[in-house]
């Protein structure tokens, strides 16, 4: 994988018209010459484009994980997308659909069959059944217990293991059907030229009677063996957990890689708390192999930051609890209100651990701020990628949130062509394409990286390769800032505001 910043996206929602062309036009968008992105990225990461997008869960629930939906292309288009740039699908290794062939085929038959013993239920998991404890003691990301009752089309009932939604069904990794699955996905995206994969709610991939059932023992195993046949097909992995710092570094120790879900909440708290203590703390220990990120198609972390819930009282955040209570309150105050509306009991598909808010409406809209949050992201080490909308500075969409009542499409709007094309005038975001293009290309930052001495108020960043070198300098007392690079024997500076 390229060292140079990619882009998160939906197919459809940045240009798209589900007319069977809107991979096509990604690519034109992304690579052809003139086009209002060409060469601003050196990868992409296409969320769910699988059939269906158009599911309980904006595509992380497939029916069919090896079809591409036909209202945005087919496989070549894919396979011609990653001619130019990296490209990383999505593994959904948890679960899939209630409307999958698989799961009709067992609605039908039952134990008659093929995949009667891929979808959990709760006897697979607790055979000698389960008491209030036992069932207290699983995390689930979401209020109430992970299971849903289902009457099948024979006429038998079970209670199927449902970590997220009723319509995305967990399954049985270990069973010959779910390996054969889940291999057969890696087959797919290999023979299309796809070299990386993020593998999405692995953590819940593993149930055990008597534990959480998130991020065991047994989980890291899994991944190791999924991540061994990925290896094995010329594909690079990615891990996405939300969880307590301290397991996030113990997860990077064992995986290709990690995502730097800690930054998002830390860089706001540096701006809105006015130091840079915690942000320090988190530079000194955080994973290198890391994909830094301030926003995605989810929330803005929490839980990444905050004291383990198993024990806090041991386990401490990276901010005290009154500060992160204190921040979420400062988000929504900076959104106008909006990410209040669209997060916890307010909003349906809800996380107990996000907050929905676009980050440059969590950021107030402050240009200079948004820019100097942008260019911590792409000093640090790892490899940054930047969200579609938050690529274009968007504003929170509360049409999109009322018509669906889903919290997340707060931050998942849907771009035309036209829309795209003014917005990459907007003087913020042609700053921050321009920065972007910076990280790509200088060659400090394929170097060593350091943070330099400085206030509790302040950051210093450096990279330094041979007589190359890319220095940042943030104050959040005052927004006081300088980037500035060495070029041509001389320096340049890049201008924020």
């Amino acid at each position: 994988m390229k060292n140079q910043v990619q882009l998160i996206t939906y197919v459809d929602r940045l240009g798209g018209q589900r007319d069977g062309a809107d991979l096509a036009r990604l690519k034109r968008l992304l690579c052809e010459p003139g086009a209002p992105l060409a060469g601003v990225f050196g990868g992409v990461h296409l969320l769910p484009f699988f059939h269906a997008i158009d599911g309980a869960d904006a595509g992380f629930d497939p029916i069919d994980h090896t079809q591409v939906d036909p209202r945005l292309g087919s496989w070549s288009d894919i396979k011609a997308l990653t001619e130019g740039l990296d490209v990383m699908g999505d593994v959904i290794v948890n679960h899939m659909s209630s409307e999958s062939p698989q799961f009709l085929d067992y609605s039908e038959k039952g134990d008659a069959s093929a995949y009667a013993g891929l979808f959990l239920t709760l006897d697979a998991v607790f055979p000698n059944g389960a008491s209030e404890r036992d069932l207290l003691a699983v995390y689930r990301p979401r209020p109430g217990l992970p299971l849903t009752y289902a009457a099948l089309k024979n006429g038998e009932r079970r209670i199927l293991w449902t970590t997220f939604t009723a319509a995305q069904l967990d399954i049985a990794v270990h069973h010959p059907q779910g390996r054969a699955y889940l291999a057969s996905i890696l087959r797919t995206f290999a023979a299309n030229g796809i070299r990386m994969v993020r593998l999405d709610a692995v953590g819940y991939a593993i149930k055990k009677a008597g534990t959480s059932c998130f991020m065991m023992p047994e989980t890291f195993d899994f991944i190791a063996e999924f991540a061994a046949e990925a290896r094995a097909l010329g594909i690079e992995v990615l891990v996405e957990i939300h969880a307590y710092f301290q397991r996030q570094i113990e997860i990077a120790r064992k995986v290709d890689w990690v995502y730097d879900f800690a930054l998002p909440p830390l860089v706001l708290h540096a701006f809105n708390f006015k130091t840079a203590t915690a942000l320090k703390r988190w530079i000194a220990i955080r994973p290198t192999n890391a994909l830094t990120v301030l926003d995605t198609h989810d929330g803005i972390g929490i839980i990444d930051i905050g004291a383990d819930a198993s024990d806090r009282a041991a386990h401490p955040g990276l901010v005290p609890p009154e500060e992160l209570d204190a921040l979420v309150e400062r988000i929504h105050a900076a959104s106008g209100g909006a990410s209040r509306q669209a997060t916890g009991a307010a909003a349906s598909n809800l996380d107990l651990y996000q907050v929905n808010c676009t980050f440059f409406d969590a950021m107030g809209r402050d240009e200079t701020a948004y820019l100097l949050a942008r260019a911590i992201q792409f000093f640090l080490p790892g490899v940054p990628q930047v969200y579609y909308v938050g690529l274009l500075a968007g504003h929170n969409d509360m049409d999109l949130l009322a018509r669906s009542q889903v919290g997340r499409d707060i931050n998942r709007h849907h771009y035309g062509e036209d829309e795209i094309a003014r917005d990459c005038e907007r003087p913020v975001v042609r700053r921050l394409i321009e920065l972007i293009r910076l990280r790509n290309s200088h060659a400090a930052f394929g170097g060593s990286f350091s943070v330099e001495a400085s206030g509790d108020d302040a950051l210093q960043l450096r990279w330094q390769q041979g007589d190359e070198w890319a220095a940042l300098r943030v104050n959040f007392a005052t927004l006081a800032h300088e980037l500035s690079v060495s070029e041509a024997g001389g320096r340049r500076t890049f201008a924020f505001s």
